[in-house]
Protein backbone atom coordinates (compact mmCIF):
# COMPACT_ATOMS: atom_id res chain seq x y z
CA UNK A 1 0.00 0.00 0.00
CA UNK A 2 2.81 2.42 0.81
CA UNK A 3 4.11 2.31 -2.77
CA UNK A 4 0.71 2.69 -4.45
CA UNK A 5 0.62 5.67 -6.78
CA UNK A 6 4.17 6.86 -6.20
CA UNK A 7 5.69 8.64 -9.21
CA UNK A 8 7.99 6.36 -11.22
CA UNK A 9 9.34 8.92 -13.70
CA UNK A 10 12.97 10.16 -13.54
CA UNK A 11 13.94 12.79 -10.99
CA UNK A 12 15.08 16.04 -12.59
CA UNK A 13 15.73 19.58 -11.40
CA UNK A 14 12.65 21.19 -12.92
CA UNK A 15 10.30 18.84 -11.10
CA UNK A 16 11.70 19.92 -7.74
CA UNK A 17 11.93 23.64 -8.53
CA UNK A 18 9.90 26.51 -7.15
CA UNK A 19 9.08 28.88 -10.01
CA UNK A 20 8.30 32.53 -9.23
CA UNK A 21 6.39 34.45 -11.89
CA UNK A 22 7.28 38.10 -12.32
CA UNK A 23 4.99 40.56 -14.09
CA UNK A 24 7.76 43.01 -14.98
CA UNK A 25 5.70 46.18 -15.39
CA UNK A 26 4.56 45.85 -11.78
CA UNK A 27 7.55 44.33 -10.00
CA UNK A 28 10.16 47.03 -9.30
CA UNK A 29 11.03 50.35 -10.97
CA UNK A 30 14.68 51.44 -10.77
CA UNK A 31 14.80 54.31 -13.27
CA UNK A 32 11.89 56.36 -11.95
CA UNK A 33 9.50 56.11 -14.90
CA UNK A 34 6.69 54.38 -12.99
CA UNK A 35 7.18 51.04 -14.77
CA UNK A 36 9.03 48.02 -13.48
CA UNK A 37 12.20 47.03 -15.31
CA UNK A 38 14.78 44.27 -15.67
CA UNK A 39 17.21 45.92 -13.26
CA UNK A 40 14.46 45.89 -10.65
CA UNK A 41 14.31 42.13 -10.99
CA UNK A 42 18.09 41.80 -10.71
CA UNK A 43 18.09 43.93 -7.55
CA UNK A 44 15.50 41.61 -5.99
CA UNK A 45 17.28 38.29 -6.51
CA UNK A 46 18.51 37.98 -2.92
CA UNK A 47 14.93 38.37 -1.70
CA UNK A 48 13.73 35.67 -4.11
CA UNK A 49 16.61 33.36 -3.21
CA UNK A 50 15.78 33.70 0.49
CA UNK A 51 12.17 32.78 -0.25
CA UNK A 52 13.30 29.48 -1.75
CA UNK A 53 12.83 30.32 -5.42
CA UNK A 54 14.84 28.29 -7.96
CA UNK A 55 13.51 29.65 -11.26
CA UNK A 56 12.03 33.00 -12.20
CA UNK A 57 9.58 33.21 -15.07
CA UNK A 58 9.26 36.70 -16.52
CA UNK A 59 6.21 37.75 -18.51
CA UNK A 60 7.18 39.32 -21.87
CA UNK A 61 9.91 41.97 -21.84
CA UNK A 62 10.45 41.96 -25.62
CA UNK A 63 10.05 45.09 -27.73
CA UNK A 64 6.33 45.81 -27.97
CA UNK A 65 3.78 48.60 -28.53
CA UNK A 66 2.28 47.36 -25.22
CA UNK A 67 -1.31 47.10 -26.43
CA UNK A 68 -1.65 43.91 -24.37
CA UNK A 69 1.14 44.45 -21.84
CA UNK A 70 3.87 42.94 -23.99
CA UNK A 71 1.94 39.98 -25.39
CA UNK A 72 1.98 41.90 -28.68
CA UNK A 73 5.62 41.52 -29.69
CA UNK A 74 7.27 43.64 -32.38
CA UNK A 75 10.81 42.21 -32.01
CA UNK A 76 11.56 38.85 -30.40
CA UNK A 77 15.29 39.53 -30.23
CA UNK A 78 15.30 42.81 -28.35
CA UNK A 79 14.11 44.17 -25.01
CA UNK A 80 11.50 46.89 -24.85
CA UNK A 81 13.16 50.18 -23.76
CA UNK A 82 10.53 50.42 -21.03
CA UNK A 83 12.17 47.39 -19.39
CA UNK A 84 15.81 48.02 -20.29
CA UNK A 85 18.30 46.56 -22.75
CA UNK A 86 19.67 43.22 -23.91
CA UNK A 87 22.67 43.93 -21.72
CA UNK A 88 20.33 44.21 -18.72
CA UNK A 89 18.85 40.82 -19.60
CA UNK A 90 22.31 39.29 -19.93
CA UNK A 91 23.31 40.70 -16.54
CA UNK A 92 20.15 39.24 -15.00
CA UNK A 93 21.05 35.80 -16.37
CA UNK A 94 24.60 36.17 -15.03
CA UNK A 95 23.37 37.14 -11.56
CA UNK A 96 20.89 34.27 -11.52
CA UNK A 97 23.60 31.75 -12.38
CA UNK A 98 25.78 33.08 -9.57
CA UNK A 99 22.94 32.20 -7.18
CA UNK A 100 22.26 28.80 -8.76
CA UNK A 101 18.95 30.11 -10.10
CA UNK A 102 17.51 30.01 -13.60
CA UNK A 103 15.46 32.17 -15.97
CA UNK A 104 12.38 31.08 -17.88
CA UNK A 105 11.12 33.42 -20.60
CA UNK A 106 7.60 33.84 -21.93
CA UNK A 107 7.47 32.52 -25.51
CA UNK A 108 4.55 34.18 -27.32
CA UNK A 109 4.43 32.64 -30.79
CA UNK A 110 0.76 32.19 -31.62
CA UNK A 111 0.68 35.83 -32.66
CA UNK A 112 2.84 38.93 -32.94
CA UNK A 113 2.20 42.64 -32.83
CA UNK A 114 0.84 44.21 -36.00
CA UNK A 115 3.98 46.37 -35.79
CA UNK A 116 6.34 43.39 -36.07
CA UNK A 117 8.53 43.52 -39.18
CA UNK A 118 7.18 40.13 -40.26
CA UNK A 119 3.62 41.45 -40.32
CA UNK A 120 4.51 44.76 -41.95
CA UNK A 121 6.01 42.75 -44.81
CA UNK A 122 3.12 40.30 -44.86
CA UNK A 123 0.46 42.97 -45.26
CA UNK A 124 2.46 44.99 -47.81
CA UNK A 125 1.25 42.96 -50.81
CA UNK A 126 -0.42 39.71 -51.82
CA UNK A 127 2.80 38.33 -53.26
CA UNK A 128 5.21 39.28 -50.47
CA UNK A 129 7.34 36.27 -49.40
CA UNK A 130 6.02 36.66 -45.84
CA UNK A 131 2.37 36.84 -46.88
CA UNK A 132 1.98 33.22 -45.84
CA UNK A 133 3.48 33.83 -42.39
CA UNK A 134 0.06 35.06 -41.21
CA UNK A 135 -3.49 33.84 -41.81
CA UNK A 136 -5.13 35.84 -44.59
CA UNK A 137 -8.57 35.08 -46.08
CA UNK A 138 -11.03 36.61 -48.49
CA UNK A 139 -14.24 37.84 -46.92
CA UNK A 140 -17.80 36.72 -47.55
CA UNK A 141 -20.89 38.61 -48.70
CA UNK A 142 -24.34 38.54 -47.18
CA UNK A 143 -27.53 38.48 -49.25
CA UNK A 144 -27.44 42.24 -49.58
CA UNK A 145 -23.86 42.18 -50.80
CA UNK A 146 -22.42 43.55 -47.57
CA UNK A 147 -18.87 42.41 -46.81
CA UNK A 148 -18.54 39.85 -43.99
CA UNK A 149 -15.58 38.28 -42.23
CA UNK A 150 -14.50 34.77 -43.33
CA UNK A 151 -16.38 33.19 -40.41
CA UNK A 152 -18.29 34.05 -37.23
CA UNK A 153 -15.47 33.72 -34.70
CA UNK A 154 -15.28 36.37 -32.00
CA UNK A 155 -12.20 37.68 -30.22
CA UNK A 156 -11.01 36.18 -26.96
CA UNK A 157 -10.43 39.57 -25.32
CA UNK A 158 -13.66 41.07 -26.68
CA UNK A 159 -16.47 38.69 -27.66
CA UNK A 160 -18.40 41.56 -29.27
CA UNK A 161 -15.73 41.90 -31.98
CA UNK A 162 -14.88 39.68 -34.94
CA UNK A 163 -11.64 37.70 -34.76
CA UNK A 164 -10.94 38.88 -38.31
CA UNK A 165 -9.58 42.32 -39.19
CA UNK A 166 -10.15 43.75 -42.67
CA UNK A 167 -7.11 45.12 -44.52
CA UNK A 168 -8.22 47.59 -47.17
CA UNK A 169 -4.94 47.61 -49.08
CA UNK A 170 -5.09 43.94 -50.08
CA UNK A 171 -8.87 43.46 -49.67
CA UNK A 172 -8.37 40.50 -47.33
CA UNK A 173 -8.89 39.73 -43.66
CA UNK A 174 -6.23 38.58 -41.23
CA UNK A 175 -7.02 36.38 -38.24
CA UNK A 176 -6.47 38.07 -34.87
CA UNK A 177 -7.94 35.96 -32.11
CA UNK A 178 -6.96 38.32 -29.28
CA UNK A 179 -7.06 41.84 -30.72
CA UNK A 180 -6.64 43.64 -34.04
CA UNK A 181 -3.11 44.51 -32.94
CA UNK A 182 -2.20 40.82 -32.43
CA UNK A 183 -2.37 38.98 -35.78
CA UNK A 184 -2.13 35.18 -35.59
CA UNK A 185 0.91 33.49 -37.11
CA UNK A 186 0.41 30.77 -39.72
CA UNK A 187 2.16 27.71 -38.34
CA UNK A 188 1.36 25.78 -41.51
CA UNK A 189 4.18 27.78 -43.14
CA UNK A 190 7.59 26.04 -43.00
CA UNK A 191 9.58 29.29 -43.08
CA UNK A 192 7.57 30.74 -40.20
CA UNK A 193 8.24 27.70 -38.04
CA UNK A 194 11.96 27.91 -38.82
CA UNK A 195 11.93 31.57 -37.76
CA UNK A 196 10.29 30.68 -34.44
CA UNK A 197 12.90 27.98 -33.82
CA UNK A 198 15.58 30.58 -34.49
CA UNK A 199 14.05 32.85 -31.83
CA UNK A 200 14.14 29.98 -29.34
CA UNK A 201 17.83 29.32 -30.03
CA UNK A 202 18.62 33.03 -29.72
CA UNK A 203 17.47 33.06 -26.09
CA UNK A 204 18.67 29.58 -25.17
CA UNK A 205 22.14 30.49 -26.40
CA UNK A 206 22.07 33.54 -24.10
CA UNK A 207 21.51 31.27 -21.11
CA UNK A 208 17.74 31.11 -20.73
CA UNK A 209 16.73 27.79 -19.12
CA UNK A 210 13.37 27.34 -20.82
CA UNK A 211 10.04 28.81 -21.80
CA UNK A 212 6.51 29.27 -20.65
CA UNK A 213 4.66 28.90 -23.95
CA UNK A 214 1.75 31.30 -24.28
CA UNK A 215 -1.54 29.81 -25.60
CA UNK A 216 0.54 27.18 -27.33
CA UNK A 217 -2.53 25.04 -28.05
CA UNK A 218 -3.62 27.76 -30.52
CA UNK A 219 -0.78 27.25 -33.01
CA UNK A 220 -2.57 24.49 -34.94
CA UNK A 221 -5.96 25.43 -36.38
CA UNK A 222 -8.53 23.59 -38.47
CA UNK A 223 -7.66 24.83 -41.94
CA UNK A 224 -11.23 25.00 -43.28
CA UNK A 225 -11.97 27.74 -40.70
CA UNK A 226 -15.64 26.78 -40.29
CA UNK A 227 -18.26 28.81 -38.44
CA UNK A 228 -18.44 28.18 -34.70
CA UNK A 229 -21.57 26.81 -33.12
CA UNK A 230 -23.66 29.15 -31.00
CA UNK A 231 -22.73 29.20 -27.31
CA UNK A 232 -23.36 32.89 -26.56
CA UNK A 233 -27.05 33.64 -26.87
CA UNK A 234 -28.26 36.62 -28.83
CA UNK A 235 -25.25 37.36 -31.00
CA UNK A 236 -23.83 36.32 -34.36
CA UNK A 237 -20.19 36.21 -33.26
CA UNK A 238 -19.21 33.07 -31.33
CA UNK A 239 -16.08 31.60 -29.68
CA UNK A 240 -14.20 29.50 -32.24
CA UNK A 241 -11.90 27.59 -29.89
CA UNK A 242 -13.23 24.27 -31.18
CA UNK A 243 -11.39 25.09 -34.40
CA UNK A 244 -8.54 27.48 -33.50
CA UNK A 245 -7.13 25.40 -30.61
CA UNK A 246 -5.76 21.84 -30.46
CA UNK A 247 -5.71 21.52 -34.22
CA UNK A 248 -4.63 18.42 -36.18
CA UNK A 249 -0.91 19.33 -36.35
CA UNK A 250 -0.39 20.47 -32.76
CA UNK A 251 1.61 17.39 -31.72
CA UNK A 252 3.82 17.74 -34.80
CA UNK A 253 4.55 21.41 -34.16
CA UNK A 254 5.33 20.80 -30.49
CA UNK A 255 7.59 17.87 -31.40
CA UNK A 256 9.59 20.14 -33.71
CA UNK A 257 10.03 22.63 -30.86
CA UNK A 258 11.11 19.79 -28.59
CA UNK A 259 13.90 18.92 -31.02
CA UNK A 260 15.25 22.45 -30.64
CA UNK A 261 15.00 22.27 -26.85
CA UNK A 262 16.72 18.89 -26.67
CA UNK A 263 20.03 20.55 -27.48
CA UNK A 264 19.83 22.36 -24.11
CA UNK A 265 19.03 21.57 -20.46
CA UNK A 266 15.62 23.21 -20.27
CA UNK A 267 12.19 23.24 -18.69
CA UNK A 268 8.96 24.02 -20.52
CA UNK A 269 5.40 24.68 -19.47
CA UNK A 270 2.57 25.21 -21.89
CA UNK A 271 -0.44 27.43 -21.45
CA UNK A 272 -3.16 25.32 -23.07
CA UNK A 273 -6.51 26.73 -21.90
CA UNK A 274 -8.64 24.59 -24.20
CA UNK A 275 -7.02 21.21 -23.53
CA UNK A 276 -9.33 19.03 -21.45
CA UNK A 277 -9.06 15.61 -23.05
CA UNK A 278 -6.88 13.34 -20.91
CA UNK A 279 -5.32 11.56 -23.88
CA UNK A 280 -4.32 14.89 -25.42
CA UNK A 281 -2.85 16.04 -22.10
CA UNK A 282 -0.72 12.92 -21.73
CA UNK A 283 0.42 13.05 -25.36
CA UNK A 284 1.75 16.50 -24.55
CA UNK A 285 3.30 15.99 -21.10
CA UNK A 286 3.78 12.24 -20.75
CA UNK A 287 7.21 10.64 -20.79
CA UNK A 288 7.26 10.86 -24.60
CA UNK A 289 5.55 14.27 -24.67
CA UNK A 290 7.00 17.42 -26.17
CA UNK A 291 6.47 19.63 -23.09
CA UNK A 292 7.46 19.02 -19.48
CA UNK A 293 4.11 20.19 -18.14
CA UNK A 294 1.09 22.33 -18.95
CA UNK A 295 -1.13 24.61 -16.92
CA UNK A 296 -4.48 22.89 -16.40
CA UNK A 297 -7.10 25.57 -15.77
CA UNK A 298 -9.95 23.42 -14.50
CA UNK A 299 -9.21 24.31 -10.88
CA UNK A 300 -9.34 28.02 -11.74
CA UNK A 301 -12.58 27.60 -13.66
CA UNK A 302 -14.38 26.08 -10.68
CA UNK A 303 -16.48 29.24 -10.25
CA UNK A 304 -17.26 29.68 -13.96
CA UNK A 305 -20.61 28.60 -15.35
CA UNK A 306 -20.11 25.49 -17.55
CA UNK A 307 -19.50 26.42 -21.17
CA UNK A 308 -19.39 30.13 -20.34
CA UNK A 309 -16.41 32.51 -20.47
CA UNK A 310 -14.67 33.86 -17.38
CA UNK A 311 -17.21 36.66 -17.06
CA UNK A 312 -19.71 34.38 -15.35
CA UNK A 313 -20.11 32.97 -11.88
CA UNK A 314 -21.46 29.87 -10.18
CA UNK A 315 -21.38 28.80 -6.56
CA UNK A 316 -18.75 26.20 -5.71
CA UNK A 317 -17.61 24.29 -2.67
CA UNK A 318 -14.61 22.34 -1.41
CA UNK A 319 -15.81 19.06 -2.90
CA UNK A 320 -15.69 20.61 -6.39
CA UNK A 321 -12.07 21.56 -5.80
CA UNK A 322 -11.23 18.17 -4.28
CA UNK A 323 -12.58 16.29 -7.31
CA UNK A 324 -10.41 18.36 -9.64
CA UNK A 325 -7.31 17.73 -7.53
CA UNK A 326 -8.06 14.01 -7.47
CA UNK A 327 -8.44 13.97 -11.25
CA UNK A 328 -5.29 15.94 -12.12
CA UNK A 329 -3.02 14.39 -9.48
CA UNK A 330 -4.06 10.85 -10.31
CA UNK A 331 -3.84 11.44 -14.07
CA UNK A 332 -0.19 12.48 -13.91
CA UNK A 333 0.82 9.73 -11.49
CA UNK A 334 -0.93 6.93 -13.36
CA UNK A 335 -0.02 8.10 -16.88
CA UNK A 336 3.54 9.25 -16.13
CA UNK A 337 2.91 12.94 -16.77
CA UNK A 338 3.69 16.00 -14.68
CA UNK A 339 1.63 18.74 -13.05
CA UNK A 340 2.21 22.48 -12.84
CA UNK A 341 0.77 23.62 -9.50
CA UNK A 342 -0.49 27.20 -9.44
CA UNK A 343 -3.40 29.27 -8.16
CA UNK A 344 -2.43 32.76 -9.36
CA UNK A 345 -0.94 34.29 -12.48
CA UNK A 346 -1.10 37.51 -14.47
CA UNK A 347 -4.41 36.48 -16.08
CA UNK A 348 -6.23 35.68 -12.84
CA UNK A 349 -7.40 37.57 -9.74
CA UNK A 350 -5.85 37.10 -6.32
CA UNK A 351 -6.52 33.66 -4.87
CA UNK A 352 -7.49 34.76 -1.34
CA UNK A 353 -10.06 37.19 -2.75
CA UNK A 354 -11.50 34.62 -5.14
CA UNK A 355 -11.41 31.41 -3.12
CA UNK A 356 -11.19 32.43 0.53
CA UNK A 357 -11.57 35.57 2.70
CA UNK A 358 -9.44 38.66 2.14
CA UNK A 359 -10.89 40.69 5.02
CA UNK A 360 -8.45 42.22 7.48
CA UNK A 361 -9.56 39.71 10.11
CA UNK A 362 -8.95 36.57 8.04
CA UNK A 363 -6.53 37.52 5.26
CA UNK A 364 -3.45 36.05 6.95
CA UNK A 365 -5.17 32.77 7.80
CA UNK A 366 -6.71 32.43 4.33
CA UNK A 367 -3.43 33.16 2.55
CA UNK A 368 -1.59 30.61 4.71
CA UNK A 369 -4.33 28.03 4.19
CA UNK A 370 -4.01 28.30 0.41
CA UNK A 371 -0.22 28.20 0.76
CA UNK A 372 -0.44 24.95 2.74
CA UNK A 373 -2.51 23.19 0.11
CA UNK A 374 -0.40 24.61 -2.70
CA UNK A 375 2.88 23.35 -1.26
CA UNK A 376 1.70 19.82 -0.56
CA UNK A 377 0.24 19.00 -3.99
CA UNK A 378 2.40 17.03 -6.42
CA UNK A 379 4.07 18.79 -9.33
CA UNK A 380 6.29 21.78 -10.04
CA UNK A 381 5.36 24.75 -7.85
CA UNK A 382 4.48 28.13 -9.41
CA UNK A 383 4.21 31.19 -7.21
CA UNK A 384 3.06 34.60 -8.50
CA UNK A 385 4.56 37.87 -7.28
CA UNK A 386 2.81 39.19 -4.20
CA UNK A 387 1.13 35.88 -3.47
CA UNK A 388 3.79 35.23 -0.84
CA UNK A 389 2.66 38.28 1.16
CA UNK A 390 -1.06 37.70 0.68
CA UNK A 391 -1.83 40.51 -1.76
CA UNK A 392 -5.53 41.09 -2.39
CA UNK A 393 -7.84 42.13 -5.20
CA UNK A 394 -8.34 45.79 -6.02
CA UNK A 395 -10.65 47.48 -3.46
CA UNK A 396 -14.32 47.48 -4.46
CA UNK A 397 -14.56 51.27 -4.27
CA UNK A 398 -12.03 51.89 -7.05
CA UNK A 399 -13.65 53.38 -10.18
CA UNK A 400 -13.54 51.40 -13.41
CA UNK A 401 -11.01 53.90 -14.80
CA UNK A 402 -8.36 52.41 -12.49
CA UNK A 403 -8.62 49.10 -14.34
CA UNK A 404 -6.04 49.26 -17.15
CA UNK A 405 -6.35 45.85 -18.81
CA UNK A 406 -7.59 45.74 -22.40
CA UNK A 407 -9.84 42.76 -21.60
CA UNK A 408 -11.51 44.53 -18.67
CA UNK A 409 -12.00 47.76 -20.59
CA UNK A 410 -13.46 45.91 -23.60
CA UNK A 411 -15.86 43.98 -21.39
CA UNK A 412 -17.01 47.09 -19.53
CA UNK A 413 -17.43 49.06 -22.75
CA UNK A 414 -19.54 46.33 -24.36
CA UNK A 415 -21.63 45.82 -21.20
CA UNK A 416 -22.20 49.56 -20.80
CA UNK A 417 -23.59 49.71 -24.32
CA UNK A 418 -25.69 46.56 -23.95
CA UNK A 419 -27.10 47.39 -20.50
CA UNK A 420 -27.19 51.18 -20.72
CA UNK A 421 -30.69 51.26 -19.21
CA UNK A 422 -30.31 48.32 -16.83
CA UNK A 423 -28.62 49.39 -13.60
CA UNK A 424 -28.89 45.95 -11.98
CA UNK A 425 -27.15 44.24 -14.91
CA UNK A 426 -24.35 46.80 -14.91
CA UNK A 427 -23.85 46.34 -11.17
CA UNK A 428 -23.57 42.58 -11.72
CA UNK A 429 -20.97 43.17 -14.44
CA UNK A 430 -19.05 45.42 -12.08
CA UNK A 431 -19.08 42.72 -9.39
CA UNK A 432 -17.70 40.18 -11.89
CA UNK A 433 -14.90 42.63 -12.70
CA UNK A 434 -14.22 43.15 -9.00
CA UNK A 435 -13.92 39.38 -8.59
CA UNK A 436 -12.24 38.15 -11.78
CA UNK A 437 -10.44 40.90 -13.69
CA UNK A 438 -6.82 40.34 -14.68
CA UNK A 439 -6.00 43.77 -13.22
CA UNK A 440 -6.08 42.40 -9.67
CA UNK A 441 -2.73 40.64 -10.02
CA UNK A 442 -1.20 43.52 -11.97
CA UNK A 443 -1.14 46.19 -9.28
CA UNK A 444 2.43 47.11 -8.26
CA UNK A 445 4.39 44.86 -5.92
CA UNK A 446 4.19 46.11 -2.34
CA UNK A 447 7.76 46.30 -1.02
CA UNK A 448 7.33 48.67 1.93
CA UNK A 449 5.00 51.18 3.59
CA UNK A 450 6.31 54.32 1.87
CA UNK A 451 4.36 56.18 -0.81
CA UNK A 452 3.98 53.91 -3.88
CA UNK A 453 4.88 50.92 -1.69
CA UNK A 454 8.56 51.13 -2.64
CA UNK A 455 7.69 50.09 -6.19
CA UNK A 456 8.81 53.42 -7.63
CA UNK A 457 10.00 56.78 -6.24
CA UNK A 458 7.54 58.71 -4.09
CA UNK A 459 7.26 61.60 -6.54
CA UNK A 460 6.53 59.35 -9.55
CA UNK A 461 3.08 58.19 -10.65
CA UNK A 462 3.12 54.40 -11.10
CA UNK A 463 1.66 53.05 -14.35
CA UNK A 464 -1.09 51.45 -12.26
CA UNK A 465 -2.40 52.49 -8.89
CA UNK A 466 -0.95 50.71 -5.86
CA UNK A 467 -3.44 48.73 -3.76
CA UNK A 468 -4.64 50.81 -0.80
CA UNK A 469 -3.51 48.23 1.78
CA UNK A 470 0.23 48.65 1.11
CA UNK A 471 0.95 50.39 4.47
CA UNK A 472 0.23 47.09 6.25
CA UNK A 473 0.62 44.45 3.51
CA UNK A 474 4.20 44.70 2.28
CA UNK A 475 7.46 42.76 2.13
CA UNK A 476 9.43 44.90 4.57
CA UNK A 477 6.86 44.55 7.36
CA UNK A 478 6.55 40.81 6.84
CA UNK A 479 10.30 40.21 6.81
CA UNK A 480 10.31 41.48 10.40
CA UNK A 481 7.35 39.34 11.49
CA UNK A 482 8.04 35.62 12.12
CA UNK A 483 4.27 34.98 11.99
CA UNK A 484 3.68 36.73 8.66
CA UNK A 485 2.34 35.19 5.46
CA UNK A 486 5.81 35.61 3.95
CA UNK A 487 7.47 33.75 6.82
CA UNK A 488 4.91 30.96 6.44
CA UNK A 489 5.58 30.66 2.70
CA UNK A 490 9.30 30.31 3.41
CA UNK A 491 8.54 27.65 6.00
CA UNK A 492 6.26 25.69 3.65
CA UNK A 493 8.72 25.81 0.75
CA UNK A 494 11.54 24.60 2.98
CA UNK A 495 9.28 21.87 4.38
CA UNK A 496 8.33 20.74 0.88
CA UNK A 497 11.94 20.58 -0.28
CA UNK A 498 13.01 18.64 2.79
CA UNK A 499 10.30 16.05 2.10
CA UNK A 500 10.45 15.97 -1.69
CA UNK A 501 10.10 12.18 -1.82
CA UNK A 502 6.55 12.71 -0.62
CA UNK A 503 5.43 16.17 -1.74
CA UNK A 504 7.14 16.22 -5.14
CA UNK A 505 7.27 12.56 -6.13
CA UNK A 506 4.90 10.83 -3.72
CA UNK A 507 1.53 9.18 -4.12
CA UNK A 508 -1.79 10.96 -3.69
CA UNK A 509 -5.13 10.03 -2.16
CA UNK A 510 -8.04 12.41 -1.70
CA UNK A 511 -9.86 12.13 1.63
CA UNK A 512 -13.57 12.71 2.23
CA UNK A 513 -14.07 13.90 -1.34
CA UNK A 514 -17.76 14.77 -0.92
CA UNK A 515 -17.16 17.14 1.99
CA UNK A 516 -18.34 20.59 0.94
CA UNK A 517 -16.18 22.47 3.45
CA UNK A 518 -12.82 20.69 3.61
CA UNK A 519 -10.17 19.80 1.03
CA UNK A 520 -8.00 17.03 2.49
CA UNK A 521 -5.58 14.55 1.00
CA UNK A 522 -2.87 12.07 1.86
CA UNK A 523 0.65 12.16 0.37
CA UNK A 524 2.91 9.17 0.81
CA UNK A 525 6.09 7.37 -0.20
CA UNK A 526 7.64 4.07 0.86
CA UNK A 527 8.97 5.68 4.03
CA UNK A 528 6.64 8.59 4.79
CA UNK A 529 2.92 9.22 5.14
CA UNK A 530 1.41 12.70 5.51
CA UNK A 531 -2.01 14.31 5.50
CA UNK A 532 -3.01 17.87 4.55
CA UNK A 533 -6.34 19.23 5.81
CA UNK A 534 -7.68 22.66 4.76
CA UNK A 535 -10.87 24.35 5.93
CA UNK A 536 -12.32 26.38 3.05
CA UNK A 537 -14.88 28.11 5.26
CA UNK A 538 -15.01 30.79 7.92
CA UNK A 539 -16.66 28.32 10.32
CA UNK A 540 -15.46 26.13 13.17
CA UNK A 541 -15.72 22.51 12.02
CA UNK A 542 -15.35 19.01 13.35
CA UNK A 543 -14.00 16.92 10.50
CA UNK A 544 -14.16 13.13 10.57
CA UNK A 545 -12.72 12.20 7.19
CA UNK A 546 -9.41 10.59 8.18
CA UNK A 547 -10.72 7.06 7.75
CA UNK A 548 -8.00 4.53 8.62
CA UNK A 549 -5.26 7.17 8.57
CA UNK A 550 -3.66 7.59 12.00
CA UNK A 551 -2.01 10.96 12.69
CA UNK A 552 1.10 10.62 14.84
CA UNK A 553 2.03 14.31 15.01
CA UNK A 554 0.70 17.63 13.74
CA UNK A 555 3.76 19.30 12.24
CA UNK A 556 2.77 22.47 10.41
CA UNK A 557 -0.26 24.74 10.29
CA UNK A 558 -1.50 28.32 10.09
CA UNK A 559 -2.61 28.39 13.74
CA UNK A 560 -0.26 27.80 16.71
CA UNK A 561 -0.07 24.02 16.99
CA UNK A 562 0.97 24.00 20.64
CA UNK A 563 -2.34 25.60 21.57
CA UNK A 564 -4.51 23.17 19.70
CA UNK A 565 -4.44 19.39 19.53
CA UNK A 566 -6.95 19.17 16.68
CA UNK A 567 -9.31 16.90 18.55
CA UNK A 568 -8.95 13.28 19.51
CA UNK A 569 -9.26 9.98 17.71
CA UNK A 570 -10.40 10.56 14.14
CA UNK A 571 -12.14 13.86 14.80
CA UNK A 572 -10.17 16.92 13.73
CA UNK A 573 -11.29 20.30 15.03
CA UNK A 574 -10.74 23.03 12.47
CA UNK A 575 -10.95 26.76 13.05
CA UNK A 576 -11.94 29.24 10.30
CA UNK A 577 -9.67 28.95 7.25
CA UNK A 578 -7.39 26.57 9.13
CA UNK A 579 -4.80 24.36 7.45
CA UNK A 580 -2.74 21.66 9.09
CA UNK A 581 -0.22 19.05 7.98
CA UNK A 582 0.08 15.85 9.96
CA UNK A 583 2.65 13.07 9.97
CA UNK A 584 0.92 9.70 9.89
CA UNK A 585 1.85 6.16 10.75
CA UNK A 586 3.16 3.99 7.92
CA UNK A 587 0.77 1.30 6.79
CA UNK A 588 2.74 -1.73 5.64
CA UNK A 589 1.32 -3.92 2.91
Amino acid sequence: MADLGVVKSPRVWWKESVVYQIYPASFRDTNGDGHGDVRGITQSLEYLKSLGVDVIWISPIYKSPQVDMGYDISDYKDIDPKYGTLEDADELITQLKQRDMKLMMDLVVNHTSNQHGWFLESRSSLDNPKRGWYIWKKGRKDKAGKRLAPNNWCRTLDTSQSAWEYDEKTDEYYLSIFSAEQPDLNWENDDLRAAVHDVMRFWLDRGVAGFRMDVIDHISKVQTFPDAKSTIAGQYLQPGDEFFANGPRLDEFLHDMRQVLDDYDTMTVGEMPFVNDEEEIIRTVGRQGSLNMIFLFEILNVDNQPGRPKWSYQEWNASDMARIHEKTQRLMIEKDGWNAIFCENHDMPRSISRFADDSDEWRDYAAKMICTKHNTLGGTQYLYQGQEIGMRNIPADWPIEEYKDIETQNYWKAASAQYANNYRKLEYVKKLIQLKARDHTRTPMQWDSTVNAGFCPKDVKPWMRVNDDYPTVNVQAQLKDPKSVLAYWKQCIEFRKSHKDVFVYGGFEILDEENKDVVAFRRFSADENWVTITNFTGKHLEWTGLGDTEVVEWVLGNYPLEMHKHGSGHTVELRPWEAVIGRCSIVKA
